[in-house]
């Protein structure tokens, strides 16, 4: 039984929606390294289903690659989470209005 790549698109498609959303309408930075990581998800669900798809393993090879980048943005990302809620007393990113030294 094999899924036509419709299906793997469409799921892609969703899961980078929620992404989307979550970026575009939350304030919590937690949030915005989750909606982050759901949008790379689902160029990983697109590359490994092409991969599949064509038969060529290089979509696996970039979807590991992003996965280690995904792995360093969220190191970075809950450093600043953590600056944020030790400046501020919470992760709310519109707090922060000016850069300071």
């Amino acid at each position: 039984m094999t899924v036509a790549i419709e299906a793997y698109l469409v799921l892609s498609a969703a899961v980078f929606s929620c992404g989307l959303f979550g970026v575009l309408t939350r304030r919590n930075a937690l949030v915005f390294l989750i909606s982050v990581e759901l949008m790379l998800n689902a160029a990983n669900i697109n590359l490994i289903a092409f991969s599949h798809f064509y038969g060529n393993a290089t979509g696996q090879v970039f979807a590991l690659f992003t996965i280690g980048l995904a792995a360093a943005e969220v190191a970075i990302g809950i450093g600043i989470i953590l600056v944020l809620s030790r400046n501020f007393g919470e992760a709310d990113v519109t707090l922060p209005t000016e850069m300071r030294w």
